[in-house]
């Protein structure tokens, strides 16, 4: 019998950051692993921090296919909301071809929706609120391509988990050990209500210690600095100008129109999708 083959795809949530061991990181997704199957496991990570759709689509994708996995998690986003760059449209279009390439080789599909960076950064309203506008439309992206595609999709948006202290770690973006291995569960209780992961579940209990506050200090004064410097050098000129419209509008009573257009960019970039399946059909 040949191994269940698992490959993940993604940006440094699947990677691991957060959980580390030894010199490098684990996370929910090798966690995952070990629970697909009683027999051998074959898995393989090409999550890389900082990646974006369009490194999941052109990099890691034609990877990922090579391995003819069973099971693949694609598990991306909110890189691309914290990017001056961002487009909806792009999005919708780079996960749709993603989706397919691996559902129509046959691959179990795992997917999430995920929590708004500027909630948990604790950003001040005006540059909170248009990063959770963007969350949320790949949110609804998200949601409406895993229906598209049968994934099982799993909603990590939303639930006590994120205002939970213990499930995160010093940089408040990326999950600790604790919050890895829920994600692990409740990605596991998914494949397994579906006959597809047959392992042990993953155990939801630290296996290693917390880190200490003057670790968690060291961290955020070293790698942390440096992550937060190179996010505000792409994503700080245009945030400024997103929340300089947002208090415009609010000074105006018009913030409501802000919402309605990225619900309807949201829309149209949907609708655009069904188009070019309807066209490929006929």
């Amino acid at each position: 019998m040949r191994p269940v083959r698992f490959v993940a795809l993604g940006d440094s949530l699947t990677e691991g950051v957060g959980d580390p061991v030894g010199e490098g990181w684990r996370g929910w997704a090798a966690l995952l692993a070990g629970g697909l199957a009683a027999g051998p496991v074959e898995f393989t990570n090409l999550a890389v921090s900082g990646a974006q759709t369009r490194d999941v689509l052109e990099r890691q994708t034609p990877d990922g296919l090579a391995l003819n996995p069973d099971v693949v998690s694609v598990v991306i986003g909110v890189n691309d909301t914290l990017r001056c760059t961002f487009d909806i449209h792009a999005v919708a279009a780079r996960l749709d071809k993603v989706y397919a390439a691996f559902t129509a080789r046959g691959a179990v599909l795992l997917t999430a929706c995920l929590p708004d960076p500027g909630a948990m950064l604790r950003l001040p309203g005006a540059l909170a609120r248009p990063l959770a506008r963007r969350q949320r439309a790949v949110n609804a992206v998200v949601h409406a391509l895993s229906e598209r595609y049968g994934a099982l999709h799993l909603h990590a948006a939303e639930g006590a988990w994120l205002t939970d202290r213990a499930m995160w770690s010093a940089d408040r973006l990326h999950p600790g050990e604790r919050g890895h291995r829920q994600l692990a569960t409740r990605f596991h209780a998914l494949l397994a209500d579906k006959g597809r992961a047959t392992g042990v579940e993953p155990s939801p209990e630290p296996e290693f210690p917390t880190p200490t506050k003057s670790a968690s200090l060291l961290w955020l004064a070293t790698a942390g600095t440096a992550w937060v410097a190179r996010r505000c050098t792409d994503l700080l000129p245009q945030l400024l100008t997103l929340a300089a419209d947002e208090m415009r509008h609010r000074a105006r009573g018009t913030s409501a129109r802000l919402d309605l257009r990225a619900t309807a960019a949201v829309s149209t970039a949907l609708a655009a999708l069904s188009a070019v399946e309807q066209a490929d059909v006929a």
